[in-house]
């Protein structure tokens, strides 16, 4: 079944091959436990080689052959390809259909170029034009492939948003059902002189990764940024599909890019399919929750309801329509007491959250600005950020302001720079029981009337609570009960999310 998947049985490699080959089944569970400890074991840092290795190394592997098509900007790929010797090994084509005509009559229409679908249909329309025509003659001995892209580089006199899809559709042997990889990057670099040499080394870094490192996600993701600035490239989404794939969850995808941090946010729906934020967010009005959902309680479900009644008033009923509740795990929620990520657990919470129909978002923004302002990036719409009244008094610390050089003040400025506002879920304090809100909050000293000037703006606003009875327990002494096996944390989970909760139980 490993064979399948490109995974050398009995490799050092295939060990941490399996930290993301596995499906829902108890074995590949179990082989996801087990590659934890022998990650310490083995893993060796990965050996980095240039572009022009990888693209001589690719020419040389006598199995591989494929086409190039890139549109937008420029044959850059290909043109690694035909730098180095031996290109004949690789290229059967290369094209660029620039013209909108040309590309119709070639992809079909399609209402944006630089987009998922359209990169979809050059990856399926080259990739099988190329089989028919040689796969006869040399189909027993070579693994195709077809390399795309689809890209808007900076232009003449242009501030936009520069991105694009690029993908592989391939063989992982001769005479077997291709699989594809996909990525959208955004590229940062200000000229299209720098754009161009970081497309071409990234469009390589995916087509050698694809070829070599299938059995890491770890060595996969980290590859992609080979020879090339993080500050020139955000690579913001990936997805592997195809019968090859099968055992990959792509939500591990997601996670590896912020890990890895080749992105500051990834994103995936109810579904648990892999999405891109400017799809995903692009005009619409968003409700994040953030928290660690360790485990999803029925207090986040009352938070998101109660939220949910005050930012409809504050829509409009075409807003309404188009509103996305968004569940936000950051990766300092995520790590364990040795610093590593639990991808099992975070799958767990994944499971949970999309029980619940909810989309997810996984960030490395600890700070409430930086999530502000990456949300503020991909919509125009408003945006309410749930929390409560201790995360509330964290926002007054200085620690979540360290790098800024106006402090706490700068903190605020960044965060309601745009239609941003705190929706404030009530604390029950045992000690005095007092059920304190967002009106009866008492800032720090020294920022009590910035507070009043923020509520009096509704630039924070006070929300409700459903169950007054739900405020008696806290996450964390919620888990307590499920490490001890105390069977009443079943009060407290939603029936939704028992499933995940008794699968930890097992382990």
């Amino acid at each position: 079944m490993l064979e399948e998947c490109g995974i050398k049985c009995g490799s050092e490699s295939s060990v941490k091959g399996f930290l993301w080959y596995f499906s829902q089944s108890d074995q590949f569970r179990f082989a996801l436990v087990s590659v934890e400890f022998y990650q310490v074991r083995f893993m060796a840092e990965r050996k980095k080689i240039s572009t022009y290795q990888k693209a001589l190394a690719i020419n040389l592997d006598l199995q591989r052959y494929g086409v190039f098509a890139e549109i937008g900007a420029g044959q850059e790929t290909a043109n690694w390809f035909f730098r180095v010797s031996g290109s004949a090994g690789t290229v059967a084509k290369t094209i660029s259909a620039y013209d909108m005509t040309m590309s119709d009559a070639l992809y079909g229409k399609v209402s944006r170029y630089v987009s998922q679908s359209r990169l979809h249909s050059m990856l399926t329309y080259e990739y099988d034009l190329l089989e028919k025509r040689l796969g006869p003659e040399r189909g027993k001995g070579t693994a195709f492939f077809s390399f795309c892209n689809t890209v808007r580089a900076r232009g003449y006199q242009d501030s936009g948003e520069c991105h694009g899809w690029l993908g592989v559709r391939f063989q992982l042997k001769p005479e077997t059902e291709p699989c594809e990889i996909v990525i959208h990057v955004r590229l940062l670099d200000e000229t299209n002189s720098d754009q161009m040499d970081a497309l071409g080394k990234v469009g390589v870094n995916l087509i050698h990764a694809a070829f070599n490192h299938r059995d890491s996600l770890h060595e996969f993701v980290d590859s992609l940024a080979d020879g090339v600035s993080k500050e020139s490239v955000e690579v913001d989404m990936l997805r592997f599909s195809g019968k090859g794939f099968r055992y990959v969850d792509n939500r591990l995808c997601a996670l590896q890019l912020v890990q890895s941090g080749l992105t500051d946010a990834a994103m995936f729906n109810e579904k648990g399919e892999i999405v891109q934020a400017t799809d995903a967010l692009y005009k619409r009005p968003i409700l994040l929750l953030r928290g660690s959902f360790s485990p999803v309680l029925k207090l986040h479900l009352d938070m998101i309801r109660q939220a949910r009644k005050v930012f409809s008033d504050v829509l409009s009923n075409e807003e309404k329509s188009r509103a996305l509740e968004v569940c936000e795990i950051s990766m300092n929620n995520l790590l364990r007491d040795g610093g590593d990520v639990d991808h099992e657990d975070f799958i767990d919470r994944a499971d949970a959250l999309q029980a619940l129909g909810k989309t997810v978002l996984i960030s490395r923004s600890a700070e409430f600005h930086r999530i502000a302002t990456y949300l503020s990036r991909y919509t125009a719409e408003p945006i309410a950020i749930i929390l409560s009244i201790g995360l509330l008094n964290e926002l007054f610390k200085a620690k979540w302001a360290a790098n800024l050089a106006g402090g706490v003040l700068e903190s605020f400025g960044r965060l309601f720079k745009n239609r941003v506002q705190l929706f404030v879920y009530p604390w029950h304090n045992t000690s005095s029981m007092e059920l304190v809100t967002a009106e009866n909050f008492k800032a720090p000293k020294n920022w009590q009337y910035f507070y009043r000037h923020l509520m009096q703006n509704d630039r924070i606003l006070p929300i409700g609570v459903g169950d007054p009875s739900l405020l008696a327990n806290t996450g964390r002494k919620i888990l307590k009960k499920i490490q001890s096996k105390d069977s009443s944390w079943r009060a407290w989970v939603p029936d939704e999310a028992h499933a995940m909760v008794e699968r930890k139980l097992k382990r």
